[in-house]
């Protein structure tokens, strides 16, 4: 049998290990689909995610995903990392982990960089496209990604892992099981440890991070407590560089930290860092009652808190609360200062469900509660002149309160051995709080309630044993965010989703492919621009669309090569899409929508000579995307071809290790100078013409690494 992400794998089990599993499995049956759902989806396992583990993110190691796109601020996929699937934004993708909400509460984002290495705690990942089947947490309205961490393990274990490559990036790994106890009881754990330098300058990341597991496990009962968590201290990039910048000074000039000194020298401030701890708990109680009646519950607390600092010159005192001064007879209101600008939270969820499982049918009925409390506040560490102002004194205070609750069923009915049917009712009720100040000390006081009904339903026809047809219907709501909020007035987002597919498998051959139709309205599409933490800015932007075909493929060529293309085509529109121009609203009519390229494509092509040896050769193009809605050249992002090579060489020992793999990856072979995103501004400027308002266009860019390596050396003992 074809061994392929995205595709299903035979492997002989003992019965025990079977159980095992299974059980493992309840934790994420509530918010996953199987092989035959129909739902577009692709699964990558543990095996496949390792063969890339050198120490970067996970969105880093999805890249060869259909219409999945990636981006790193620092350059080199370690520090801060984004994702985009379908051109959707990482706050419109639904993140768990083994079945618990991930994306933050208010930004609805995903802060892969407060969990470094967490795909060394990964057991398996599966990605939905479009609104999938419901979850828990904010809907997905692009995708959803969930998350499955390490199953138990039967046997003691231990694993020593160390990588190293360019820009002083290094990465390193301690594992163990104790295996089960007693035929019970397993303790396991990781420690890890990433820094780099990035390839953008200055662009440091330092990160620490640790998994402790202990499980209990019989025939029918799997108990699971778990914590896991991470600090990063990181040198921001997120202000990304400017093309005047770049031909000036080098495409890996970073203007962060950037100020002049009394003699109007150049300088950067050497702690423009952010500087964040995230620490996850979390137990789950999975309960087979018989052959047909099995249950999960799953309890979380998660507690986060960090903050950015800037140094910052000429400030007003006005915008400190800092009062004014008077030195001899001059008056002073205005001072250089340093600020953190703080963000302290909890979050709590409850989540459950029951499977029913018997012939031909499998029902599974859950819900979910979730509360974030945050508390957002800024504080002056030190000024040049402060008056009577104390040290950390906030200058701003910010406090959220967030509820989520979710009810779901969901069932699948085969009719005959050839047809089944889908359906899937959620309920989601959401209150949202918010009262203070925000950042720029203006006012910001949210009180909303969402009340969201989506539907799905769908229905799989079999063929023959190696065709497959699928169709689906999908509704989504999905509410706005804090950011949305500060910038307007925004209305929650409704999304209509249709995908149709058809899968072919055989020994030697298999192909996913579907035609999909996103309609949206009132979606929240990116603007182009960012905010003064680099947050992505939104709005509303009426009625708009994707329309796409993705293709996947797996071919065995001969029992050493395998080629593993996909591609994605699409058109993505704004409809009858109006904006200021020049002082006067236009409508442009349609137009494509920020940060969506209608063609994305990747190849894996893997030569295997023996058990022992891997080659694979990495391929992925993008094409060119506008990094606005206006469809400007000035927003254009020009298409790029960016090809890797890794290289895996096992040996088997029989003394103190069990193996010992060494690992190689070198990224951007051909030293492509290309970037993967950016941000898109436009103003208004009167003043050169009074009278006359003109429009001014800007736009700043994120380069990536020229060609780079990591190689890795795994210690299995």
């Amino acid at each position: 049998m074809l061994l392929i992400i995205g595709f299903c794998a035979n492997a002989q089990k003992s019965d025990v290990k079977k159980d095992t599993i299974k059980l493992d499995e309840v934790i994420v049956s509530a918010v996953r689909v199987s092989a035959d759902s129909p739902i577009t989806h692709s699964n990558i396992s543990k095996e496949s995610l390792s063969k890339r583990n050198l120490g970067q993110d996970i969105p880093i190691l999805m890249n060869f995903l259909p219409s999945v796109v990636t981006t790193s601020d620092a350059g080199a996929g370690v520090g801060y990392t984004g994702i985009r699937v379908r051109g959707v934004s990482a706050q419109s993708t639904n993140i768990t982990i083994n079945g618990i909400p991930y994306n933050d509460a208010e930004s609805l984002g995903t802060y892969w960089v407060d969990l470094p290495d967490f795909t060394s705690s990964t057991e398996s990942l599966q990605l939905q496209r479009g609104v999938g089947s419901s979850t828990n947490g904010a809907g997905a309205f692009g995708a959803s990604l969930n998350l499955l961490t390490d199953a138990i393990s039967e046997k003691s274990s231990g694993e020593i892992s160390n990588s190293v490559g360019s820009y002083k990036t290094r990465k390193h790994t301690i594992k163990f099981s104790t295996g089960l106890l007693n035929d019970h009881i397993e303790i396991a754990g990781r420690l890890s440890k990433i820094k780099s330098d990035g390839y953008i300058d200055r662009a440091t990341s330092d990160l620490d991070s640790y998994f402790l597991q202990a499980s209990y496990v019989d025939d029918n009962t799997l108990i699971k407590a778990l914590t896991f968590g991470g600090k990063e201290i990181t040198y921001q990039a997120w202000n990304g560089v400017s093309q005047e910048q770049i031909d000036m000074f080098g495409r890996t000039y970073n203007p962060s930290g950037e100020y002049t000194d009394e003699n109007d020298n150049t300088k950067f401030y050497d702690n423009e860092i952010d500087n964040y701890k995230q620490d996850h708990y979390q137990l789950h109680w999975n309960e087979r009652f018989n052959n047909y009646w099995s249950s999960n519950i799953g309890l979380n607390y998660t507690y986060g808190r960090g903050y950015f600092e800037q140094y910052k010159q000429d400030q007003d005192f006005a915008d400190y609360d800092f009062s004014e001064i008077t030195l001899g007879s001059e008056a002073i209101n205005k001072t250089d200062l340093i600020r953190r600008r703080w963000l302290d939270n909890d979050f709590y969820v409850v989540n459950a469900n029951i499977n029913y499982k018997k012939d031909q049918l499998n029902i599974i009925f859950g819900g979910s509660y979730s509360s974030y409390k945050g508390d957002h506040y800024g504080e002056v560490i030190w000024a040049q002149f402060a008056g009577n102002n104390e040290i950390r004194d906030h200058y701003y205070d910010s406090k959220s309160d967030k509820t989520d609750i979710n009810f779901f069923g969901k069932a699948t009915y085969k009719i005959n051995k050839n047809l089944s049917l889908f359906g899937d009712l959620q309920a989601r009720f959401i209150d949202y709080k918010t009262t203070g100040l925000n950042s720029d000390r203006l006012p910001l006081n949210v009180n909303k309630a969402y009340n969201f009904f989506n539907p799905k339903a769908g229905i799989t026809y079999n063929i023959n044993k190696a065709n497959q047809l699928y169709f689906s219907y999908a509704k989504a709501n999905r509410e706005p965010s804090r950011t949305d909020f500060e910038n307007g007035d925004p209305r929650p987002e409704k999304l209509n989703d249709f995908e149709l597919g058809w899968r072919l498998g055989n020994d030697n051959f298999q192909l996913n492919s579907n035609i999909y139709f996103m309609k949206y309205k009132d979606q929240l599409i990116l603007t182009g621009e960012i905010d003064d933490v680099g947050a992505p800015i939104r709005e509303n932007s009426g009625k708009s669309y994707r329309l796409g075909i993705e293709i996947e493929a797996a071919i065995q060529l001969s029992n050493k090569f395998i080629i593993q293309p996909n591609i994605a085509l699409s058109s993505n529109k704004n409809i009858d899409f109006i904006t200021p121009i020049d002082g006067e609203l236009v409508n442009l009519g349609n137009t494509t929508i920020s940060y969506s390229p209608s063609v994305v494509a990747a190849n894996q092509l893997q030569f295997k000579p023996n058990d022992q040896l891997q080659f694979s050769f990495l391929s992925k193009y993008v094409g060119k995307q506008y990094l606005g809605n206006v469809d400007s050249n000035v927003s254009k992002l020009d298409a790029y071809f960016v090809n890797d090579i890794s290289l895996i060489y096992e040996i088997k020992t029989r003394s103190v290790f069990k193996s010992i793999i060494v690992t190689g990856l070198v990224n951007n072979i051909f030293n492509e100078k290309y970037i993967s995103n950016g941000y898109y501004y436009t103003y208004n400027d009167d003043f050169s013409n009074p009278g006359e308002i003109k429009t001014i266009e800007g736009t700043g860019y994120y380069p990536q690494a020229t060609t780079n390596f990591l190689v890795g050396v795994t210690l299995k003992f």
